[in-house]
């Protein structure tokens, strides 16, 4: 058997790209192929509704409330701690709304990841379905990337493409896009797991 495989999820808000990898990793039998678990999902919202989903799941949680913090860098020192119990293998970012210092993206180098939005290198940051309509774009979509210091700039792992529509707003480009994230991120763990020894 593999050395164990521990994944450690953060999240801030609903959850949904959370749920759509735990799900993956149960049905796709992760522990099995690859000795991987989502070993945690952790918040630092303790109203965030993906902790209860993420319990209904079987998943442990955890919340660290960054209001408790007087800086980021001590709110992600006290994260990374927290984190560091799970020995990770891989730590997901799924609507996790902090901007990470360089020194938790250093610790975790090369196995931090998130999905954003858009097609990087395009659109990098906040307002993404908003700014790709008002550019014109005739397709959006969503990248899953390593985390590097530089926001939104990692190298890219995966990206899914859905068509901008006439009459799209902001609302129903993002709900588009969102299926496509359920897709693409859980397939994005899956085949960064096959290529781990």
């Amino acid at each position: 058997m593999p050395h164990p495989k521990h994944i450690v999820i953060l999240i801030s808000g609903s959850g949904s790209n959370m749920a759509a990898i735990v799900q993956a990793a149960q049905q796709q039998g992760w522990q099995q192929q690859f000795g991987a678990t989502v070993a945690a999902v952790i918040s630092n919202r303790p109203d965030a509704a993906g902790l209860p989903l993420a319990q209904s799941l079987g998943v442990a949680t955890q919340v660290l409330d960054h209001r408790g913090f007087e800086s980021r860098e001590a709110f992600d020192a006290a994260l990374m701690q927290l984190i560091d119990r799970y020995q990770p293998a891989l730590v997901v970012l799924a609507g996790f709304m902090r901007i990470l210092t360089p020194g938790f993206v250093a610790h975790y180098a090369g196995r931090l990841i998130n999905i954003h939005p858009s097609l990087l290198p395009a659109f990098t940051g906040l307002n993404t379905h908003q700014r790709a309509i008002t550019a014109g774009c005739v397709e959006a979509g969503c990248t899953v990337h390593q985390v590097t210091a530089e926001l939104d700039h990692g190298p890219i792992l995966a990206q899914a493409a859905v068509p901008v529509l006439p009459g799209d707003t902001a609302e129903t480009l993002a709900a588009r896009v969102l299926v496509e994230e359920h897709r693409l991120y859980p397939q994005a763990v899956r085949d960064w797991l096959q290529g781990q020894p």
